[in-house]
Parts: structure tokens; C-alpha cells; sequence
């Protein structure tokens, strides 16, 4: 399905004449505080999120999956799906491709329709972590590390496969996460594991077209407990720079052991110039790909206020990719990523009121206590109005999930697709 423009202009009008009364409140207050109400607006407006396709179905835990019923059963309806989220949002118009799940068969159909849906392709995701039909090697224990050449240059061959797909996509971006380590003390050599699994990136890195990049995930553990090859964002780092400008590290929120100061992190790897990525979710225990927001919101919070002042300080570090990688059983998908996307833009338009300079000043006076004021004034601003107004510009609906429970999306999904479709790759 594709909603109309009209469907959604219909349904602002309801909701308009309070929210203008909300955006005049909130910018007579932010602009006694010299902040730039329309700039802030612009950039929520601007701020485009890559969606998977592999969020789009049900998913979340390890040892079963409740469909919602009209999931998109293949590459094209994924596409459609990601059409209505950047219909009601108009932040969602990107997809990330996981290779081999989402292969499209008519390249050119394939890039009409997310034309048509005004998405772009973003980076593509390799696979090694399944054993894929008919191959020749497993990756059993593991791939870019494992001790079996067979098996590195199989997992090498498939990298650089799905940069042939991404090139013929648009795409300009790989993103490798390994699943590789052990579940027991003594299965590998924590040395040759780490250099085979360099020697192998770099492989791939060789085939990256000029205008592309690497990004390497890592992840302290699961599927492997005793020990994972890129388990930190120091050794993704460590690999990035033995590959070249080209590569960067990932961050997942999910993928950090719990209380990781996961925005000092992002600080020093936008320092570097060697923040590639980020990955949005949430969690309570480990990777638990919660909706983002839903945990941590002020953790989230103060990430994009490290965030905010390294694109505008870093200029060495490339502009970021923003991808979801979050999904959940007990909630219908699509509102789980448009509660998703809410979250994210709140979290950017509250750091987008930290008055940098003033907290520059009271860091370098030591004064705590009005540091941490500073920061919790503009955490503790409802900034939703301007996120409501962002999209009314833009023409997505000032309020998405209440747009797509008016609209019965999912009821006609079920209608158009059927109760039991599955979504691929799950």
C-alpha cells in the first residue's frame, strides 16, 4: 500500500491549530536562551535514519517469532513498508540491505521502487554468522578468523559480493559484523584469530570502489561467551586504521557490556576522525534491541550531545550514517521503528539545545554543578512541538502512530498480504 498525500494533509488539519500554539510557546522560551528555533526545526527536518529490512517483520528473541500478520514477505514489500514509515515521518527515506536475505532479482525494478518511495540505498550488510544453502565451508567456527584458509577466502568471496550488489544499487558502504570467537578457554589462538581476521578485511578493503567505506562492528559477546575477535570499539578501531581511510568503526548501543560509557566512546572516535556508523536500539542486560529510547533515554541523550559537538568540531570525521537495528516480538514493527524515529529526533533536538559555549565555560571553571544543569535543562525541554512541526513541513504526519492506527495500516497489510506472510531473514 502507499498512503496518499492528501490522507495525511487531512489528518494534520485536526491537529494543526494546537500545534502552532505549542511551537509559539516553546520558541518564545527557547528564544530568550538564544536559540535559533527555525535552525533547530531545519536540521530535524534534514535528519534522514536508514531503516534494515530486516526490522520489518517480527522478530526480538531467540526461541520464537509472533507475527503481526502482513509482513513483507519480500525485498519489494520491504521497500513499500519503508515507504509508508518515510510517508508518515519523512525521516526514514534510506534502506540497509543484509546480503544474502534481501538479493534483489531486477536491479533496475528494485531501484524504481525505492524511487518511487524517495529511498535511497544504504550501507549493505554482509553475513557470515549463517551457514548460506549449498556453500562449500562452514563458518561454524568462524569466518574472517577461522584457521581454515577454505573458509576465510569463502567469507572473503561473499564481502565482496555484496559490494558488487551495493554498487549496483547506489550504495556506498559495507558494514562487516563478525560473529567469530569462542565458548571456550583454549579453542583459539586470541593472536592468530585477531591477525586472520585483519589479513582478511584488508582483502575485502582492496576491492572497496574509491567512494566507499568500511565500517567494522564489534560486540563484547553472543553468539560466542568466552571470547569475541572485534569484542570493543578499540580493536574495530585497531582494524579500521590497519585497513585504511576508508574504514571506520560502528557503534551499536546494543553491542557494549552494561554501564559502557558509550558516549566517550563516540568522543574519541569522532577525535580520530574514525566514527563511521551508528546503530540505534536500546537495552536493559546486553544486545536486547529494544526500541530506541525505551531504557535509556538520557544515556541516549547524552550521546547525541557528544554527537552534536563532534560534527560540528570533528571536520577530519566523514558525516555519519544513522541506521535502527532494533526489532521485538511483542509489538507491531512498524509502530516499534516509528516509535523508534521519534525517539532518535528527540534525543538530537535536545542536544541541538546545549548551549556548547556555556558548557565550555563551566568546564573549564570546574564548576560541576553547572555543568550538569546545563546539560539536564535542555534534557528536561519537550521538544516534541518541534519535531511535530518538522514533520508537518516536510509533509509527514505531526503524529505518526496515531496516523497509522487512523489509517489501519496493518489491518489492510493483512488484507493485502495475508496473515501468516513472513518476513525473510529472520
Amino acid at each position: 500500500m502507499q498512503l496518499k498525500k492528501q490522507q495525511i494533509a487531512d489528518f494534520n488539519k485536526t491537529k494543526t491549530k494546537e500545534l502552532n500554539s505549542q511551537v509559539e510557546f516553546l520558541g518564545n522560551y527557547l528564544d530568550k536562551s538564544g536559540v535559533n528555533t527555525n535552525e533547530i526545526i531545519q536540521k530535524l527536518a534534514d535528519f534522514q535514519v536508514a531503516i534494515p529490512s530486516w526490522a520489518l517483520g517480527a522478530g526480538g528473541t531467540r526461541f520464537g517469532r509472533f507475527s503481526y500478520g502482513g509482513e513483507p514477505a519480500t525485498l519489494e514489500q520491504k521497500i513499500d513498508d519503508i515507504g509508508i514509515l518515510h510517508q508518515l515521518t519523512q525521516t526514514a527515506g534510506a534502506i540497509s540491505l543484509h546480503i544474502p536475505w534481501d538479493i534483489p532479482k531486477d536491479y533496475k525494478a528494485i531501484k524504481e521502487r525505492a524511487d518511487n518511495h524517495h529511498i535511497i540505498f544504504d550501507a549493505v550488510n554482509s553475513n557470515t554468522f549463517q551457514d548460506q544453502p549449498n556453500a562449500k565451508e562452514t563458518y561454524k567456527y568462524g569466518s574472517l578468523s577461522n584457521v581454515n584458509k577454505a573458509v576465510r577466502e569463502q567469507a572473503i568471496a561473499h564481502n565482496n559480493q555484496v559490494i558488487k550488489i551495493g554498487k549496483k544499487l547506489g550504495s556506498k558502504s559495507i558494514t562487516v559484523w563478525l560473529a567469530d570467537g569462542s565458548n571456550f578457554p583454549g579453542q583459539n589462538n586470541f593472536q592468530k584469530a585477531l591477525q586472520n581476521t585483519q589479513n582478511s578485511l584488508q582483502e575485502i578493503y582492496k576491492t572497496l570502489p574509491s567512494d566507499w567505506k568500511m565500517f567494522i562492528e564489534y560486540k563484547p559477546y553472543e553468539p560466542n561467551f568466552y571470547s569475541t575477535v572485534i569484542r570493543d570499539w578499540g580493536t574495530s578501531l585497531l582494524l579500521a586504521e590497519a585497513c585504511g581511510d576508508k574504514a571506520y568503526t560502528l557503534v551499536d548501543l546494543g553491542h557494549h557490556l552494561p554501564n559502557t560509557n558509550i558516549e566517550q566512546i563516540v568522543a574519541t572516535l569522532m577525535l580520530k576522525g574514525k566514527l563511521g556508523g551508528f546503530h540505534f536500539n536500546d537495552s536493559k542486560y546486553g544486545d536486547d534491541d529494544l526500541t530506541v529510547g525505551s531504557i535509556k533515554p538520557y544515556v541516549l541523550f547524552l550521546i547525541f550531545n557528544e554527537l552534536v559537538y563532534g560534527m560540528e568540531n570533528n571536520t577530519n570525521n566523514p558525516d555519519l550514517a544513522w541506521m535502527i537495528d532494533a526489532s521485538h516480538n511483542v509489538k507491531d514493527p512498524l509502530e516499534d521503528l516509528l516509535q523508534s524515529l521519534d525517539a532518535i529526533l528527540i534525543a538530537y533536538a535536545q542536544a541541538l539545545l546545549v548551549n556548547q559555549a556555556e558548557l565550555r565555560q563551566a568546564q573549564q571553571e570546574n564548576d560541576v554543578t553547572k555543568c550538569q544543569e546545563i546539560l539536564q535543562n535542555a534534557y528536561r525541554t519537550d521538544v516534541r512541538p518541534l519535531i511535530k512541526q518538522a514533520r508537518l513541513q516536510t509533509g509527514g504526519a505531526i503524529n505518526p502512530i496515531a496516523a497509522f492506527r487512523q489509517f489501519e495500516i496493518r489491518k489492510t497489510l493483512i488484507k493485502e498480504r495475508g496473515l501468516h506472510n513472513v518476513a525473510t531473514g529472520l
